[in-house]
């Protein structure tokens, strides 16, 4: 990787830079300069302000508390002292979103099981068990488990199978199993968020077809018993993001597009601004970009920079500091999408044009936390 190394002397002081000299920190007029034109630009999205005062309003309504939690089933009184139990909120499943969502996956199953003569008519009860999923990845990546030639009666053998699917699915979708939103537990238990967040992930993975549903929701709430009371805490749980609805997740033209393609002179002071904000907060923990273009392909300053704005810490277990292979770098990109998404963030990158170093995926994503951080000194 380029650039200065990422742990220099803690008391060797570091200024953020380019190639072009030294950048002031009275850079924000520049800066709004350059991001006025491109907010101009990229107002031409019809129904942005729709989407955004659509996803204010749902916000407020999970959240405020005045929001009530539906009634708690009368068996978790049952609990012992310190348990939590899960449980979806049943209005959720009664959702217009959720109900299209397994729709549009039932018909990408059925579409894909067409020529092994299965017909998939309720997620929860025709997959919980591995069986139809053990077609579906026979299909789809052509792994075959021996596992599943033999009819299982037991819950436990049920199980171990599943497990054993599970794992190979994981190895397929790059996902390690500490950060997969499935467990062979939830499945097995027909948890419809699981099941729905297993089956969006491969249908992602393989580009089908069919437009998923975006925005996709559903309000669960964890129980846990403390000093004799029941609390409640809800947690809601995105199954689908705002651009699911776009074949191939790929948006329409942006403001990067036409910076690409109708803008270029202006490209290098963007680069520049970006940088500049960048090193802002990078050079709390001594670090600096000095190349836009490539400091970030590998993820750590993505998770780092996040880090800082979001004010949270990312165990270093969780991710490469020093990643010495692609899949190291790509567990990192993975985790850093993830994270920014689950902050709120909007853009359109994939995994693999970071890896590849595409400098238009590394702005936007660069520039979507510029967006929202802007503030932030």
């Amino acid at each position: 990787m380029a650039s200065s190394p990422r742990n220099p002397p803690a008391n060797q002081p570091t200024t953020p830079s380019s190639p072009g000299g030294t950048l002031k920190r009275d850079n924000s007029k520049k800066e709004a300069g350059v991001f006025g034109w491109m907010g101009t630009l990229s107002r031409r999205k019809k129904d942005e302000t729709e989407v955004n005062q659509l996803e204010n309003e749902g916000k407020f309504a999970i959240e405020s508390p005045t929001t009530p939690i539906h009634m708690i089933p009368p068996d978790t009184y049952d609990m012992e002292e310190g348990e939590e139990r899960y449980m979806i909120e049943p209005g959720s499943m009664e959702d217009t979103k959720v109900r299209a969502l397994k729709t549009v996956l039932l018909e990408w199953l059925n579409e894909v099981l067409a020529e092994k003569r299965i017909v998939v008519r309720d997620i929860e009860e025709d997959l919980y068990d591995g069986l139809i999923l053990s077609h579906l990845m026979e299909k789809l990546a052509d792994i075959v488990l021996q596992e599943f030639k033999e009819v299982t009666q037991t819950v436990e053998a049920q199980q171990a199978k599943l497990s054993v699917l599970l794992d190979e699915i994981n190895k397929v979708l790059r996902v390690p199993r500490h950060r997969a939103k499935w467990t062979t537990e939830r499945i097995h238990s027909k948890d419809t968020v699981s099941i729905l967040n297993l089956l969006v992930a491969l249908a992602r993975h393989y580009n089908c077809k069919q437009k998923l549903t975006p925005n996709v929701q559903i309000n669960t709430v964890i129980v846990q018993k403390k000093n004799g009371m029941l609390i409640p805490q809800r947690v809601v749980e995105t199954i689908t993001g705002p651009d699911d609805d776009m074949m191939d997740g790929k948006p329409e033209r942006d403001a990067f597009d036409a910076l690409f393609d109708n803008a270029p002179d202006k490209l290098g002071v963007v680069k520049k601004s970006l940088q500049s904000f960048a090193n802002r907060h990078l050079n709390k923990l001594n670090l600096e970009v000095t190349d836009l273009d490539t400091q970030f392909h590998d993820g750590v300053f993505f998770i780092f920079l996040l880090g800082l704005l979001e004010g949270f810490f990312v165990p270093l277990y969780q991710f490469h500091v020093t990643p010495i292979n692609e899949d190291q770098k790509r567990q990192n990109v993975d985790l850093a999408l993830d994270l920014m998404r689950d902050s709120g963030l909007k853009f359109y990158a994939k995994t693999d044009d970071i890896l590849k170093r595409h400098l238009k995926s590394t702005l936007r994503i660069v520039y979507s936390l510029f967006q929202k951080y802007k503030h932030l000194k």
